[in-house]
């Protein structure tokens, strides 16, 4: 059987969980391990932000991958890449300067994720029609955020259960724990070789000399209609939900002395991970029924309002610090329920309202490129709103409060050039 006729059960799964892992790999558990390791504060939002600019840069080279071999390619490369990268950050982690050198491998593994990204949603997009990418869409976004339990929850929580139980060192728990991620890569890499298609064709292939083709792909891009509108809906939308992303887990890491839940690394990988990461997918699901019967224009100010509404949560835990830790769960699930169902809007406007057009690949890279704008700005900036609160959870929760009005009142104002005329979801994807 070719690799084009293979059923999507067979590849869109795996290709989704193989971006799922490393994208958190290197967003979210970069800081939890360095947090282990006893990097301050400050130093992790700040130099673990500055790993989200490969996903704001990918524009750049987008293109490129359009006009230059195929997607399956790029994506079984950049699989193979990121295996041998997460390797080099477990072999550095026993080293004096572990830091700097596992920061620069991760930033490699981030590069190689936003391209794997950028190809992947182009397979997909490319290879499965219009009728079958609804029907699947809710299978991408659960692979996706499987990918993100496996590697924010399971993984997490078995440096925990070495640490703990075993009596190994965080730096002995974190070297076996980022070589299984790195193996976990590599066996995708060879599943894909078997089994993912090649893509379609891009339209720039044929267009003369690649630079050429990534001109056009620009012009065509800022030539659509509010486009700069629909980008700051697109950059603000998830503003709030930044600052709580990159503090979120050092909140429920930090001592209680310091204002934080003093959770150990099993629990938080249980809460923050596991539990949250499936109430996340549940309110995907909701999302994109919700939005299948009323339209993403008629939701999406509502849907904004679900997911800013809950920051309330982690304001309400800085304030209360609670014992229980089944009442935490709760209350984080809560938070991830909404930002779950709200982020169903986001990709739906990215992918049905910037990306049409004979760019679609490049287009809706350069849109998630706004998106993961937003991260670098709200992770880089968090490490000084710390500061500037005076290491306060409850002021800096508080301000995260104010940061999420605007979002809402953009999603109010937002544009959408392309018409609906049928209800109905393409579905969501990755946060």
């Amino acid at each position: 059987m070719s690799h084009a006729a293979r059923h999507p059960l067979s590849w869109v799964p795996t290709l989704y969980l193989a971006m799922g892992l490393p994208n958190v790999m290197v967003g979210v558990v970069a800081a939890i391990l360095y947090k282990n390791l006893g990097v301050p504060n400050e130093d992790i939002a700040l130099y673990t932000s500055q790993m989200y600019l490969p996903w704001v840069l990918k524009p750049l080279w987008a293109p490129l991958l359009e006009a230059y071999r195929s997607k399956r390619w790029w994506v079984i490369s950049m699989e193979f890449t990121m295996m041998a990268t997460l390797g080099a950050v477990a072999l550095c982690l026993p080293l004096e300067g572990f830091f700097r050198l596992s920061l620069a491998f991760f930033w490699i593994t981030g590069f190689a994720s936003a391209t794997q990204d950028t190809v992947a949603d182009g397979v997909f997009m490319t290879t499965v029609g219009t009728k079958e990418q609804a029907r699947y869409s809710g299978l991408q976004g659960m692979c996706w955020n499987l990918g993100a339990v496996l590697a924010s929850g399971l993984l997490v929580s078995l440096t925990g259960l070495l640490h703990d139980r075993l009596g190994l060192s965080w730096v002995q728990c974190w070297v076996i724990v980022v070589l299984l991620a790195a193996a976990g890569m590599g066996l995708f890499g060879l599943w894909h070789l078997r089994v993912l298609p090649p893509g379609g064709p891009s339209s720039m292939q044929g267009q003369g000399h690649g630079l050429a083709a990534m001109r056009q792909a620009w012009a065509t891009f800022f030539a659509k209609p509010q486009i700069w509108m629909m980008l700051a809906v697109i950059f603000f939308y998830r503003f709030g939900e930044g600052f709580i992303e990159k503090f979120g887990p050092l909140f429920l890491l930090d001592d209680r002395t310091a204002g934080g839940l003093g959770l150990g690394n099993e629990a938080l990988g249980h809460i923050n991970g596991s539990v949250g990461t499936l109430a996340f997918i549940a309110g995907a699901f909701l999302g994109g029924f919700f939005v299948a019967r009323r339209t993403l224009p008629r939701s999406f100010f509502i849907l904004a309002l679900v997911l800013n509404v809950p920051h309330l949560t982690y304001y309400y835990l800085s304030q209360s610090q609670p014992d229980s830790t089944a009442w935490i769960a709760f209350i984080v699930a809560l938070e991830k329920f909404g930002f779950g169902m709200g982020s169903v809007g986001h990709m739906l406007y990215m992918m049905q309202q910037v990306a049409p057009g004979p760019f679609k690949m490049a287009h809706y890279a350069m849109a998630t490129g706004v998106m993961a704008l937003t991260k670098w700005a709200t992770g880089t900036a968090s490490g000084w709103l710390w500061s500037s609160v005076n290491h306060q959870y409850v002021g800096f929760f508080g301000w995260v409060l104010l940061l999420s009005i605007p979002p809402v009142l953009l999603a109010w104002w937002a544009p959408f050039p392309q018409r609906q005329d049928e209800p109905g979801a393409q579905g969501f994807r990755k946060p």
